[in-house]
């Protein structure tokens, strides 16, 4: 952000896992974040999928996150023609963010498109407002901006600690 920008809101689109260990880890993610009143979590849902093997019929059970990208595109536009911000930044490389990008661009709302590391599309990247951000570009100030080890959540005055096997993804490349 530049000295003059306000930073209003952080709006987290995801959806909860049905695996527990990976469902405590997000909650835990989810509160830590909450801490700052800026940050927003909007939340989608997994389905079960059954996917049959045409070659040998084995049966496969898998999940699917349904309303993720539903919700974020409502809040795009949304947000566009509220005018609750003058820029938007998007971060993801889904194509699919397209329409709400041209609705909101029409409202007369800028929007900046950040790529995820590993992941861009060119035709997102061209209906941005201006030249789109690699994100794998900034991997010290991501690192800068890591939550701390332990996190205080002052609403259930309780401590958060990083799991020990995550802190080798700390020093790991982004």
């Amino acid at each position: 952000m530049r000295p003059e920008q306000e930073l209003i809101a952080v709006k987290y689109f995801s959806a909860r896992p049905d695996d527990p260990e990976q469902n405590a880890r997000q909650y835990a993610f989810f509160q830590a974040n909450k801490e700052n009143p800026k940050f927003s979590l909007i939340l989608g849902k997994y389905l079960k999928k059954t996917i049959t093997c045409f070659n040998c019929g084995n049966i496969i059970h898998t999940y699917e996150e349904k309303e993720t990208d539903a919700r974020i595109v409502t809040q795009i536009v949304a947000d566009a023609y509220e005018k609750n911000c003058d820029i938007a930044i998007i971060v993801s490389a889904d194509s699919d963010m397209i329409p709400a990008v041209e609705l909101a661009k029409a409202a007369g709302q800028k929007i900046y498109i950040y790529f995820p590391p590993n992941h861009y599309s060119s035709n997102l990247a061209a209906m941005a407002s201006g030249k789109p951000v690699l994100l794998v570009k900034y991997e010290s100030r991501f690192r800068q901006s890591l939550l701390p080890d332990i996190v205080h959540l002052s609403a259930e005055n309780y401590d958060l600690q990083i799991p020990e096997k995550w802190k080798a993804f700390q020093m790991a490349k982004i």
